[in-house]
């Protein structure tokens, strides 16, 4: 039964990276601009953000196996429709709407399934380290066999094939075993689910308005209908949006603690922001992938539409990244046991900023130098983000669980849910 997940994390963070290497493609082809499919990317992230807090709650609906097939078909038929596309709108409802949501109902069920499926506490840490590196060889290989799609092919031979891994996937998750949820359904926080994605979008959107508008002061004027909201000059509508999202997260937060104070079904545990801990691994994991990402994005675009590299060159740009990640992985094991945890985490961040520093001053040489050299700091970055994952599920190798019974592993149910 992990192969399927395992592959299903593999897709979505292929799908997230690969496209990031045939921007200028997509946009030929589709008659838009570069830009517009930035923002069909960053609406499918939004998308899938905004709804995985439901998504991990209706598990306790439908359960776990149910919400991963659905997540997982609803995913195959945008790829379909994007791979199909003849229009730019096609693409976007497609990748955008039912990619993000075919995301949201499948990742929260593969880290709930690998949690209460597994007793033995080193089979659970090396079922965490398997589908957490599948997750990483995807986003690491993405934009390579993006490349080579793009530039075989075509950028819609990627989404076919995603297409062809979903089909097998469903195929494969025939074979998980998973009990359908007993005793009566706990209600559903239909308002702080509400509050939750309005929130994150509403941040998200005010970060798009950046590109018109700046961040400081507004470019332009901002206008709803015929009315002028915010005259150029003033303060970026940006901060308009960024804070209706701060007051609506506020007030689900607040709401979710008066449903906690009363007892009642929570989306989101507050309790689980009291752990110091938890917090910091949160904290970890964002800045982790906000650095994975963002710096493949960026690199991609810069490389495409600044030294009009095509696909298969930028892709090939960033194979010493996928070399870091695998030839770090098959360290991670050993670096586990000679090092803490914290040791990992900090090394991981100083290699992250170096191979970002490095970078910075190969282009401030000259964009030849830069491009020719490349390579080696996006290595740096790929070793870090093995690094970093190295921490994850290797908590066979942790001293502090040396002691540890098997039965002390978190109860299944709802607590490891929110856990996941």
């Amino acid at each position: 039964m992990l192969i399927p997940l395992a592959l299903a994390q593999f897709i979505a963070s292929y799908d997230s990276s690969s496209m990031n290497v045939a921007l200028s493609d997509i946009a030929e082809d589709l008659s838009t601009t570069v830009t517009g499919v930035q923002s069909a990317m960053t609406f499918f992230t939004l998308i899938m953000a905004a709804g995985m807090i439901t998504g991990s709650r209706l598990t306790d609906y439908w359960g776990r196996k149910f919400c991963f097939q659905l997540g997982i078909g609803i995913y195959g038929v945008g790829a379909l429709l994007t791979a199909l596309a003849p229009t730019f709108g096609v693409m976007v409802v497609g990748w955008s709407f039912l990619e993000g949501i075919g995301s949201a109902l499948m990742i929260p069920p593969i880290y709930i399934l690998v949690a209460v499926s597994f007793d033995n506490l080193a089979e659970h840490a090396r079922a965490f380290g398997i589908v957490s590196a599948m997750g990483g060889i995807g986003a690491a290989l993405g934009p390579l066999l993006g490349g080579l799609f793009t530039t075989a092919i075509s950028w819609r031979a990627s989404f076919g094939a995603e297409v062809l891994v979903t089909i097998l996937i469903l195929v494969l998750s025939r074979a998980i075993v998973d009990a359908r949820p007993t005793g009566p359904k706990p209600s559903f926080d239909v308002l702080g689910a509400v509050l939750s994605a309005a929130g994150l979008i509403f941040v998200v959107l005010g970060i798009l308005q950046s590109r018109d508008y700046g961040w400081v002061t507004a470019r332009q004027d901002f206008t709803v209908g015929d009315r002028v909201i915010v005259e150029s000059g003033s303060i970026s509508p940006i901060w308009i949006f960024v804070a209706i999202g701060a007051v609506l997260l506020a007030l689900f937060a607040l709401y979710e603690i008066y449903r906690e104070r009363k007892g009642q079904d929570l989306l989101v545990p507050m309790r689980l922001f009291a752990n110091k801990v938890s917090n910091l691994g949160l904290v970890t994991q964002n800045v982790q992938w906000f650095m994975m990402i963002g710096s493949s994005f960026v690199i991609s675009v810069f490389l495409q539409v600044s030294q009009g590299y095509n696909a298969i060159q930028t892709g090939l740009v960033f194979t010493p990244s996928t070399i870091g990640l695998l030839l770090s992985s098959g360290l991670a094991g050993r670096l586990a046991k000679k090092f803490s945890q914290r040791t990992l985490v900090i090394g991981g961040f100083i290699l992250a900023e170096a191979g970002l520093l490095l970078l910075f001053l190969l282009v401030a040489q000259g964009a030849d130098i830069a491009l020719e050299s490349f390579g080696d700091a996006i290595l740096v970055i790929g070793i870090e983000h093995r690094a970093l994952g190295s921490r994850r599920g290797d908590a066979k190798n942790d001293p502090r669980n040396e002691d540890r019974p098997a039965d002390r592993r978190p109860e299944r149910g709802t607590e490891v849910r929110d856990a996941a």
